[in-house]
C-alpha cells in the first residue's frame, strides 16, 4: 500500500473515532427525532458527527469531495478522492438504546472504493480496511470464515420481510432454507459480522452509495466479498450482499434459480 493510503487510513481511523465519541453523548438519551424528505428518521447527533467529519475533511484535503447522508454533496464532484460518510449507520436502532449502530467512512479514488472505516462506538470495536493493507479489528487482523456451505452458515439480514417490494421475495426464501442460521442482526453491523468471521452472509435488499462505501473494501481486504445480489462488486447497485467468499457462489445459483 502507497504511504498516501496509509496515511488516509489513519486519518479515516482517527475521525471514525472521534465522531463516534460524538454520538455516545446522545446515546440513550432523550432524543428529539426529525424526519426527513424521505421519512426517515435524523437527530442532532447524525448530524453533528456528519458537520464534524466534514469539517475535519474539508481542513486536511480541501481539493477532495465529500458525499454524506445528511449534506449531500460538497466540493468538486469530479475530484480524485471523495469521501462517503454515515455519520450514524443505524439511526433507528440508535433512537431505540440499542448499541448496533455505526460511524461510517469510505473513500473513492479515481472511481475505486480503496478504504473503509466502520466504528461501533456503543460496542468498543472498530474494523478498518485498506487496498492491500488487510482488514483490521481493534488493531488485530480480521478475517472471513472459511465455512464453505450454506448449510453451515449464519447468515444476517437488515430486514426480515419485505423482500417482495424488491423482487427478491423467492430469492431470500431460498437462501433462509439453505442456511444453516439466520438471524436479523443487520445494518452495517451484519455486513461486519462476515469481515470479522462471526457470520458468512449479510443480506440487504436496498442500500445507498453511504451504505456500502465502506463495506466493500473492509469485505475484500478481510478476503471476502461485497457485491450486489447479481454479484457484481459495486458500491452504487442499491442493494448489497455480503459473503466469506468460500459460500457466494452457492448463494448466487440460488438467487438466479429464484
Amino acid at each position: 500500500m502507497s504511504d498516501d493510503l496509509r496515511t488516509l487510513l489513519g486519518f479515516a481511523h482517527q475521525l471514525a473515532w472521534q465522531a463516534g465519541k460524538i454520538t455516545l453523548r446522545y446515546f440513550q438519551s432523550d432524543l428529539t427525532v426529525d424526519r426527513k424528505a424521505d421519512e426517515s428518521p435524523v437527530t442532532v447527533a447524525d448530524r453533528e458527527a456528519e458537520a464534524y467529519l466534514r469539517a475535519a475533511i474539508t481542513a486536511r484535503y480541501p481539493s477532495h469531495a465529500i458525499l454524506g447522508e445528511e449534506e449531500g454533496l460538497s466540493g468538486d464532484s469530479g475530484a480524485s478522492h471523495q469521501w462517503i460518510l454515515d455519520p450514524i449507520d443505524g439511526t433507528k436502532t440508535f433512537i431505540r438504546g440499542v448499541p448496533l449502530y455505526g460511524v461510517m467512512i469510505g473513500l473513492v479514488r479515481d472511481g475505486e472504493p480503496v478504504l473503509g472505516v466502520v466504528n461501533m462506538p456503543a460496542l468498543g470495536e472498530i474494523v478498518y480496511a485498506a487496498r492491500g493493507e488487510g482488514c483490521w479489528l481493534n488493531g488485530r487482523p480480521c478475517r472471513v470464515s472459511t465455512i464453505s456451505t450454506l448449510r453451515e452458515s449464519l447468515v444476517v439480514a437488515t430486514v426480515a420481510h419485505g423482500y417482495d417490494e424488491y423482487g427478491k421475495e423467492q430469492a431470500f426464501r431460498r437462501i433462509l432454507d439453505a442456511a444453516g442460521l439466520f438471524r436479523t442482526w443487520g445494518d452495517c453491523y451484519g455486513h461486519l459480522l462476515v469481515a470479522m468471521g462471526r457470520a458468512e452472509v449479510a443480506l440487504d435488499p436496498i442500500m445507498n452509495v453511504w451504505d456500502a462505501a465502506a463495506l466493500l473494501p473492509i469485505l475484500q481486504e478481510a478476503g471476502g466479498s461485497y457485491t450486489d445480489w447479481q454479484g457484481r462488486p459495486t458500491i452504487d447497485g442499491g442493494e448489497g450482499i455480503s459473503t466469506n467468499g468460500a459460500v457466494l457462489d452457492e448463494l448466487l445459483a440460488l438467487i438466479r434459480s429464484a
